[in-house]
């Protein structure tokens, strides 16, 4: 497959913290691709990178071979570049399907006729048709990981981009929001999710990325990768001669 996105000796520090440390990482198109690490281990900032909220100390970012390490976040997104955030903000007085609307609008590389349609298919499609005329400040905490997911998928991506879309969920919410993603990937979106629910991951990914201390420390089958002694130890606490 060819590559979708490629991250080419990626840097970047905050002071003495080093986030990314010469990263460099290759995403074929239609790639499920989950990525572990502890917390602090840059994996936010690592998406805010790729999508343009924070700007590489040095490294280049190359989407569909082009270099695009210099473009805005909304020209990424136009570019078919989205994601979904940790904490879902939506805007609360405006209703679910005026949050997908404003996506479609601005979020696209055209504006085109449909919108509307577009939309309200992309709300049915995320679990949400029987809230799409209700305030989005009003959902629950499921309903606004939803909401996340369509607003992300009203822009067209090609890539996209989860950050624990699972986080704080019960498990059987956490099943519903699996559930959702599988759909997406099935659909042909090329994706990489953040998640700090392994099974969710698993249920999923393709393949699984471990990032810590600014460097990728795992790469590969997701089964393997969790047996990795190396992982175990640095990710889930369990020493390497336990």
């Amino acid at each position: 497959m060819a590559p979708l996105l490629e991250l080419k000796r990626l840097e970047k520090r905050f002071g003495a913290v080093v986030v990314a440390g010469g990263i460099d990482l290759v995403v074929p198109k239609g790639q499920a691709l989950g990525m572990i690490g502890p917390n602090g281990a840059g994996k936010t900032t690592l998406f805010g990178m790729i999508t343009g909220a924070v700007r590489p100390d040095a490294g280049r970012i190359v989407f569909e071979g082009e270099d695009i390490t210099s473009l805005s976040a909304d020209a990424r997104c136009r570019r078919g570049l989205a994601r979904s955030f940790q904490i879902p903000q939506p805007f609360g007085g405006m209703s679910v399907f005026e949050n997908c609307l404003v996506a479609a609008q601005f979020g696209r590389a055209k504006r085109s006729s449909g919108l509307e349609r577009d939309c309200a298919q992309i709300i049915a499609r995320c679990g949400l048709a029987d809230q799409a005329n209700r305030p989005a400040g009003t959902l629950t905490l499921l309903q606004r990981k939803r909401l996340e997911v369509a607003r992300a998928l009203a822009s067209e991506p090609q890539l996209l981009l989860l950050d624990e879309v699972a986080g704080g969920l019960t498990e059987e919410e956490c099943h519903e929001l699996v559930a959702l993603v599988r759909e997406v990937k099935d659909s042909g979106v090329t994706l990489i999710w953040i998640e700090h629910i392994v099974h969710a991951l698993t249920a999923v990914v393709d393949r699984l990325v471990v990032l810590h201390g600014g460097a990728l420390i795992g790469d590969g089958d997701p089964a393997q990768v969790i047996r990795s002694p190396q992982v175990q130890e640095i990710y889930m606490g369990i020493p390497a001669d336990a």
